[in-house]
């Protein structure tokens, strides 16, 4: 699914921006070599960025 459309973000690679430590989507965006533009993807790519790195805190928490 695409989040952003001016820079073709694909959930994906979100999501892998995530799990590499962005913490929210200007700094997912960065990992990923670009910026928002317009800006109406940000509160939906943050969902998706809280969701994976809660999902990554849930798995660490299980390690532990």
């Amino acid at each position: 699914m695409i989040v952003c459309v001016c820079n073709a973000i694909c959930e994906d690679r979100l999501r892998g921006a995530a799990r590499a430590g962005a913490p929210c989507p200007r700094s997912a965006y960065a990992n990923l070599g670009c910026e928002p533009q317009c800006g109406s993807c940000l509160p939906y790519a943050a969902e998706i960025i809280d969701e994976e790195r809660a999902s990554l805190l849930s798995v660490d928490a299980q390690a532990a």
